[in-house]
């Protein structure tokens, strides 16, 4: 059913006739009549009473339906074209970000003040989570943007934000400590602090040592970047971590030793799904990490 009809006829209603609804919608009467013809044959209905020319014309039974749902349909599409455009201007909207618990306070929190400074009307939600959980909110379609640690693949498409080297965060006394540099192969001895598993770094992690031909034994999870300093510290074990990570934490009684770089390194993206249409508010996010945060 075409909109057009549809305000057409309601404009001959309110007029009272073709003749002065003629001239509000600049269409001939013999165009206008035949609109409405064609809008009751498509219905199968009668929807105007038409007296002799220039009497007022009366709507049938049926016709006040079609008025009265008409008048609905045409301003919901003035609201849905009202919203779609304060979407567009973003004075209107929401979006939905993930955020990966490590790094995102050192790196995301600026970038999120400056977003809501610039768009202080959208209505931002943050979810919090691993990078297990990232992954499956936003297939799900919960988040539009995740931030992490991700191949790029035909799936995914996003940003490099950051490149860190990772660093072994030892206690003092331990004898690797006096080291220069590490490879995983030196750490298969030692007990490991490691984050949980749902976390993509433990994953890196673990497969990094496979590959050094061993699996870490001793293992300690947290979920806390600063608990697992305190951990090492306390001598429990060992922790691979991103080095500007390890420094923000970095307490008496522990050394951050590098790792050899080309065996692992923290590479964190802004990613988003390849085939989802992305909201304006998500564009808008999305220039704003590459204006500020693609340099480093």
């Amino acid at each position: 059913m075409d909109l057009k009809v549809i305000r057409y006829f309601i404009e001959i209603v309110d007029a009272g006739g073709f003749g002065k609804a003629s001239d509000k919608v600049h269409l001939t009467q013999p165009a206008l009549s035949k609109a409405v013809r064609q809008l009751e044959q498509e219905l199968d209905l009668t929807l105007l009473e038409r007296g002799k020319r220039g009497t007022q014309v009366k709507l049938t039974p049926a016709g006040e339906v079609v008025y009265r749902h008409g008048k609905d349909l045409l301003a919901g599409r003035q609201r849905m074209l009202a919203e779609l455009t304060a979407q567009r201007s973003l004075t209107a909207g929401e979006l939905n970000l993930g955020l990966a618990p490590l790094g995102s306070a050192e790196i995301f929190a600026p970038i999120i003040a400056k977003y809501r400074q610039q768009y202080p009307q959208i209505d931002m939600h943050l979810l919090v989570r691993g990078g297990v959980e990232q992954t499956s909110a936003i297939q799900k379609g919960e988040i539009e943007l995740a931030t992490g640690i991700i191949d790029f693949d035909d799936g995914y498409d996003g940003i490099r934000v950051f490149n860190d080297p990772m660093v072994v965060v030892l206690p003092k006394e331990n004898p690797l400590s006096t080291r220069q540099i590490l490879s995983f192969s030196d750490l298969s001895a030692d007990p490991q602090v490691m984050f949980e598993t749902e976390y993509t770094l433990y994953q890196l992690v673990l497969n990094a040592c496979r590959h050094a031909g061993f699996v870490p034994k001793n293992i300690t999870r947290v979920s806390q970047a600063d608990f697992g300093i305190a951990l090492v510290a306390a001598g429990t074990g060992v922790m691979v971590l991103p080095r500007s990570i390890a420094r923000r934490y970095s307490v008496p009684g522990v050394v951050n030793i590098p790792l050899a770089s080309d065996e692992l390194r923290w590479e964190l993206s802004l990613f988003w799904r390849k085939d989802q249409v992305l909201s304006f508010a998500a564009e808008a996010m999305i220039a704003l990490v590459e204006k500020h945060l693609t340099h480093k």
